[in-house]
């Protein structure tokens, strides 16, 4: 049963990441409302959408929801056949600054605005200022390739030693006292990280510094500061390194190491047992999450050193960024149409087959609250 629904899995992903080369659907050419699994719940979840707006809506930012939007785009334009819908999976930062010069309707993004982002958008959001809407959540899973190794448990100070070419061979001696049975080869540690900028980096690195600050002394952010490795372009871009390269290690979302079988670490929390990066172990991490925005800004506050028993720590919100007030009058109605769909329990409930973890309830109840005051 369990290699059956993985197989499920890498179907799903991999119909998802064929919807589009560019990720861009328009609806005349959507004519699949069959309602089998492989539209994450078609005619049904399409049925439920509340169309509103016209015209084309263009949103960039976040890799790691590549995927997301993906299916959603699919269910939403079978629905709405008048909006044409753009999202350009380039990364984080470049999805805020596109977002910040008025290119966009609304970005993606893997971690909240700060401050001076914020400042800089009241220029496009006339009378108003940018909020951030989590929409996304997961596990930023650790893809490795280590020939002979099917199982792999890594804690937080061999990670970051790693990823900041202090740990070089897959034989070193921590690793070995975190993997006793395994046969691990006298390899060389070949360590992707992203070259754009990217909030999955930020979260990745927010986690290594919170969990273990002594092996990781750089600041958390979207750029990368660890030294040594080698880089590549967005998720697809580090994973597709992991798939190919012996002794490749990286960090992506979790639908990229499904949808390429890329074997996954397991973490050592100082939990009872090693942490799996699975779907239910990261909404168990975002569970503790609080809210530090105010008013209809969003923000999280995630626990990336927690302890708890079967919680993924390494994880990742994407938060949609729109303008609370002074969204442009031409595309309003079709972003709050688009925002309230995803943010709905059958947008929300898809995500699971993908390898994503659903919004709590309680904050899901607070996005779509915070959708619909969108003007």
């Amino acid at each position: 049963m369990k290699l059956q629904r993985k197989n499920r899995l890498r179907a799903i992903v991999a119909g998802a990441l064929a919807v589009s080369g560019a990720l861009v659907l328009t609806a005349c050419g959507s004519d699949d409302n069959s309602g089998d699994s492989k539209d994450g719940g078609g005619s049904k979840a399409a049925s439920n959408i509340k169309c509103d707006g016209k015209g084309q809506l263009l949103a960039s930012g976040s890799s790691a929801q590549k995927n997301a939007m993906d299916l959603w785009i699919k269910t939403y334009g079978a629905a709405c056949k008048d909006t044409k819908l753009n999202y350009k999976a380039t990364g984080s930062g470049a999805g805020i600054q596109e977002f910040l010069q008025g290119k966009t309707a609304f970005a993606g993004s893997d971690s909240a605005l700060k401050p001076e982002e914020v400042k800089s958008s009241e220029k496009v959001c006339k009378g108003g200022k940018a909020i951030d809407l989590p929409m996304v959540g997961g596990p930023i899973a650790v893809g490795f390739n280590v020939p002979g190794v099917d199982k792999l448990t890594l804690n937080a100070e061999t990670l970051a030693k790693i990823f900041d070419s202090e740990i070089t061979k897959w034989d070193d001696p921590a690793i070995k006292a975190l993997n006793k049975d395994a046969k691990l080869p006298s390899l060389k540690i070949q360590a992707f990280h992203r070259s754009d900028e990217s909030g999955t980096t930020d979260n990745f690195t927010k986690y290594l510094k919170a969990a273990s600050p002594k092996a990781w002394p750089h600041e958390p952010g979207k750029a990368w500061e660890g030294k040594g490795g080698q880089s590549a372009d967005g998720s697809s871009g580090v994973s597709s390194q992991v798939k190919q390269v012996s002794g490749a290690i990286s960090y992506f979302e979790l639908s990229y190491a499904t949808a390429n079988s890329i074997k996954t670490v397991d973490l050592d929390t100082g939990a009872s047992a090693p942490v799996q990066a699975t779907v239910d172990n990261a909404s168990a991490a975002i569970s503790e999450a609080k809210i530090k925005g105010t008013g209809s800004d969003l923000a999280l506050d995630l626990a990336y050193d927690t302890k708890a028993a079967n919680a993924y720590p390494i994880t990742l919100v994407t938060y949609e960024i729109a303008c609370d007030k002074g969204n442009k009058a031409d595309t309003l109605a079709a972003t709050k149409s688009f925002l309230t769909y995803i943010a709905s329990e059958d947008g929300q409930t898809s995500l699971k087959e993908l390898g994503y973890a659903p919004l709590p309830t309680e904050i899901a109840n607070k996005v779509r609250e915070s959708v619909k005051s969108l003007s």
